[in-house]
């Protein structure tokens, strides 16, 4: 068992505000790898919709960086993950991908004190977030789903101005 608590939700739920204020705390976190990912086909003169348009491509780069992320921390650690490798099975389901044997593998092996999940919040679009509110509800339910399916404690942080949540949260370490 690691020490680690995941923080996710479905898009918009405010999860990298949370975890932006638990950082300001003093607290070790970490970053959402999809948009990091992004980011870097941003750099390399790609769209937002040429990498999200090559979907089996854009999730196994995403899995890649969390497989290496977490390999690299410390379980002893007290650390909030922006998202963990778990999102990336609710995120092939969402997109009917048949998940990578890697992706399974790491499945049998994660383990988090506790996964937050955050109720969502108004959609809010940018340049990384392509979803509409019906898809916003249905990665939400996946995520809560697979989350629920593994034997990592969840915990649902109701919508609370961003200060309440980082209390509710750490209120329930």
């Amino acid at each position: 068992m690691t020490n680690w608590y995941v923080i996710t939700g479905g898009p918009s739920s405010g999860k990298t505000t949370t975890v932006d204020m638990l950082r300001d705390l003093g607290h070790t976190t970490t970053i959402e790898h999809a948009r990091h990912y992004l980011d870097l086909k941003r750099v390399e003169g790609k769209t937002v919709e040429e990498v999200r348009a090559r979907r089996r491509e854009f999730q196994h780069g995403v899995l890649a960086m969390e497989l290496d992320q977490e390999a690299s921390l410390d379980p002893d650690e007290i650390i909030f993950l922006d998202r963990a490798i778990p999102d990336s099975l609710a995120y092939y389901r969402f997109l009917d991908l048949e998940p990578d044997a890697e992706l399974l593998d790491a499945l049998q092996h994660v383990s988090y004190r506790k996964a937050f999940i955050l109720d969502l919040l108004p959609l809010a679009a940018d340049y990384a977030r392509t979803e509409d509110a019906a898809a916003q509800l249905r990665i939400h339910a996946l995520l809560t789903e697979v989350y629920q399916d593994l034997s990592t404690p969840v915990v649902k942080v109701p919508v609370l101005g961003p200060a309440d949540r980082v209390a509710y949260i750490l209120d329930r370490l």
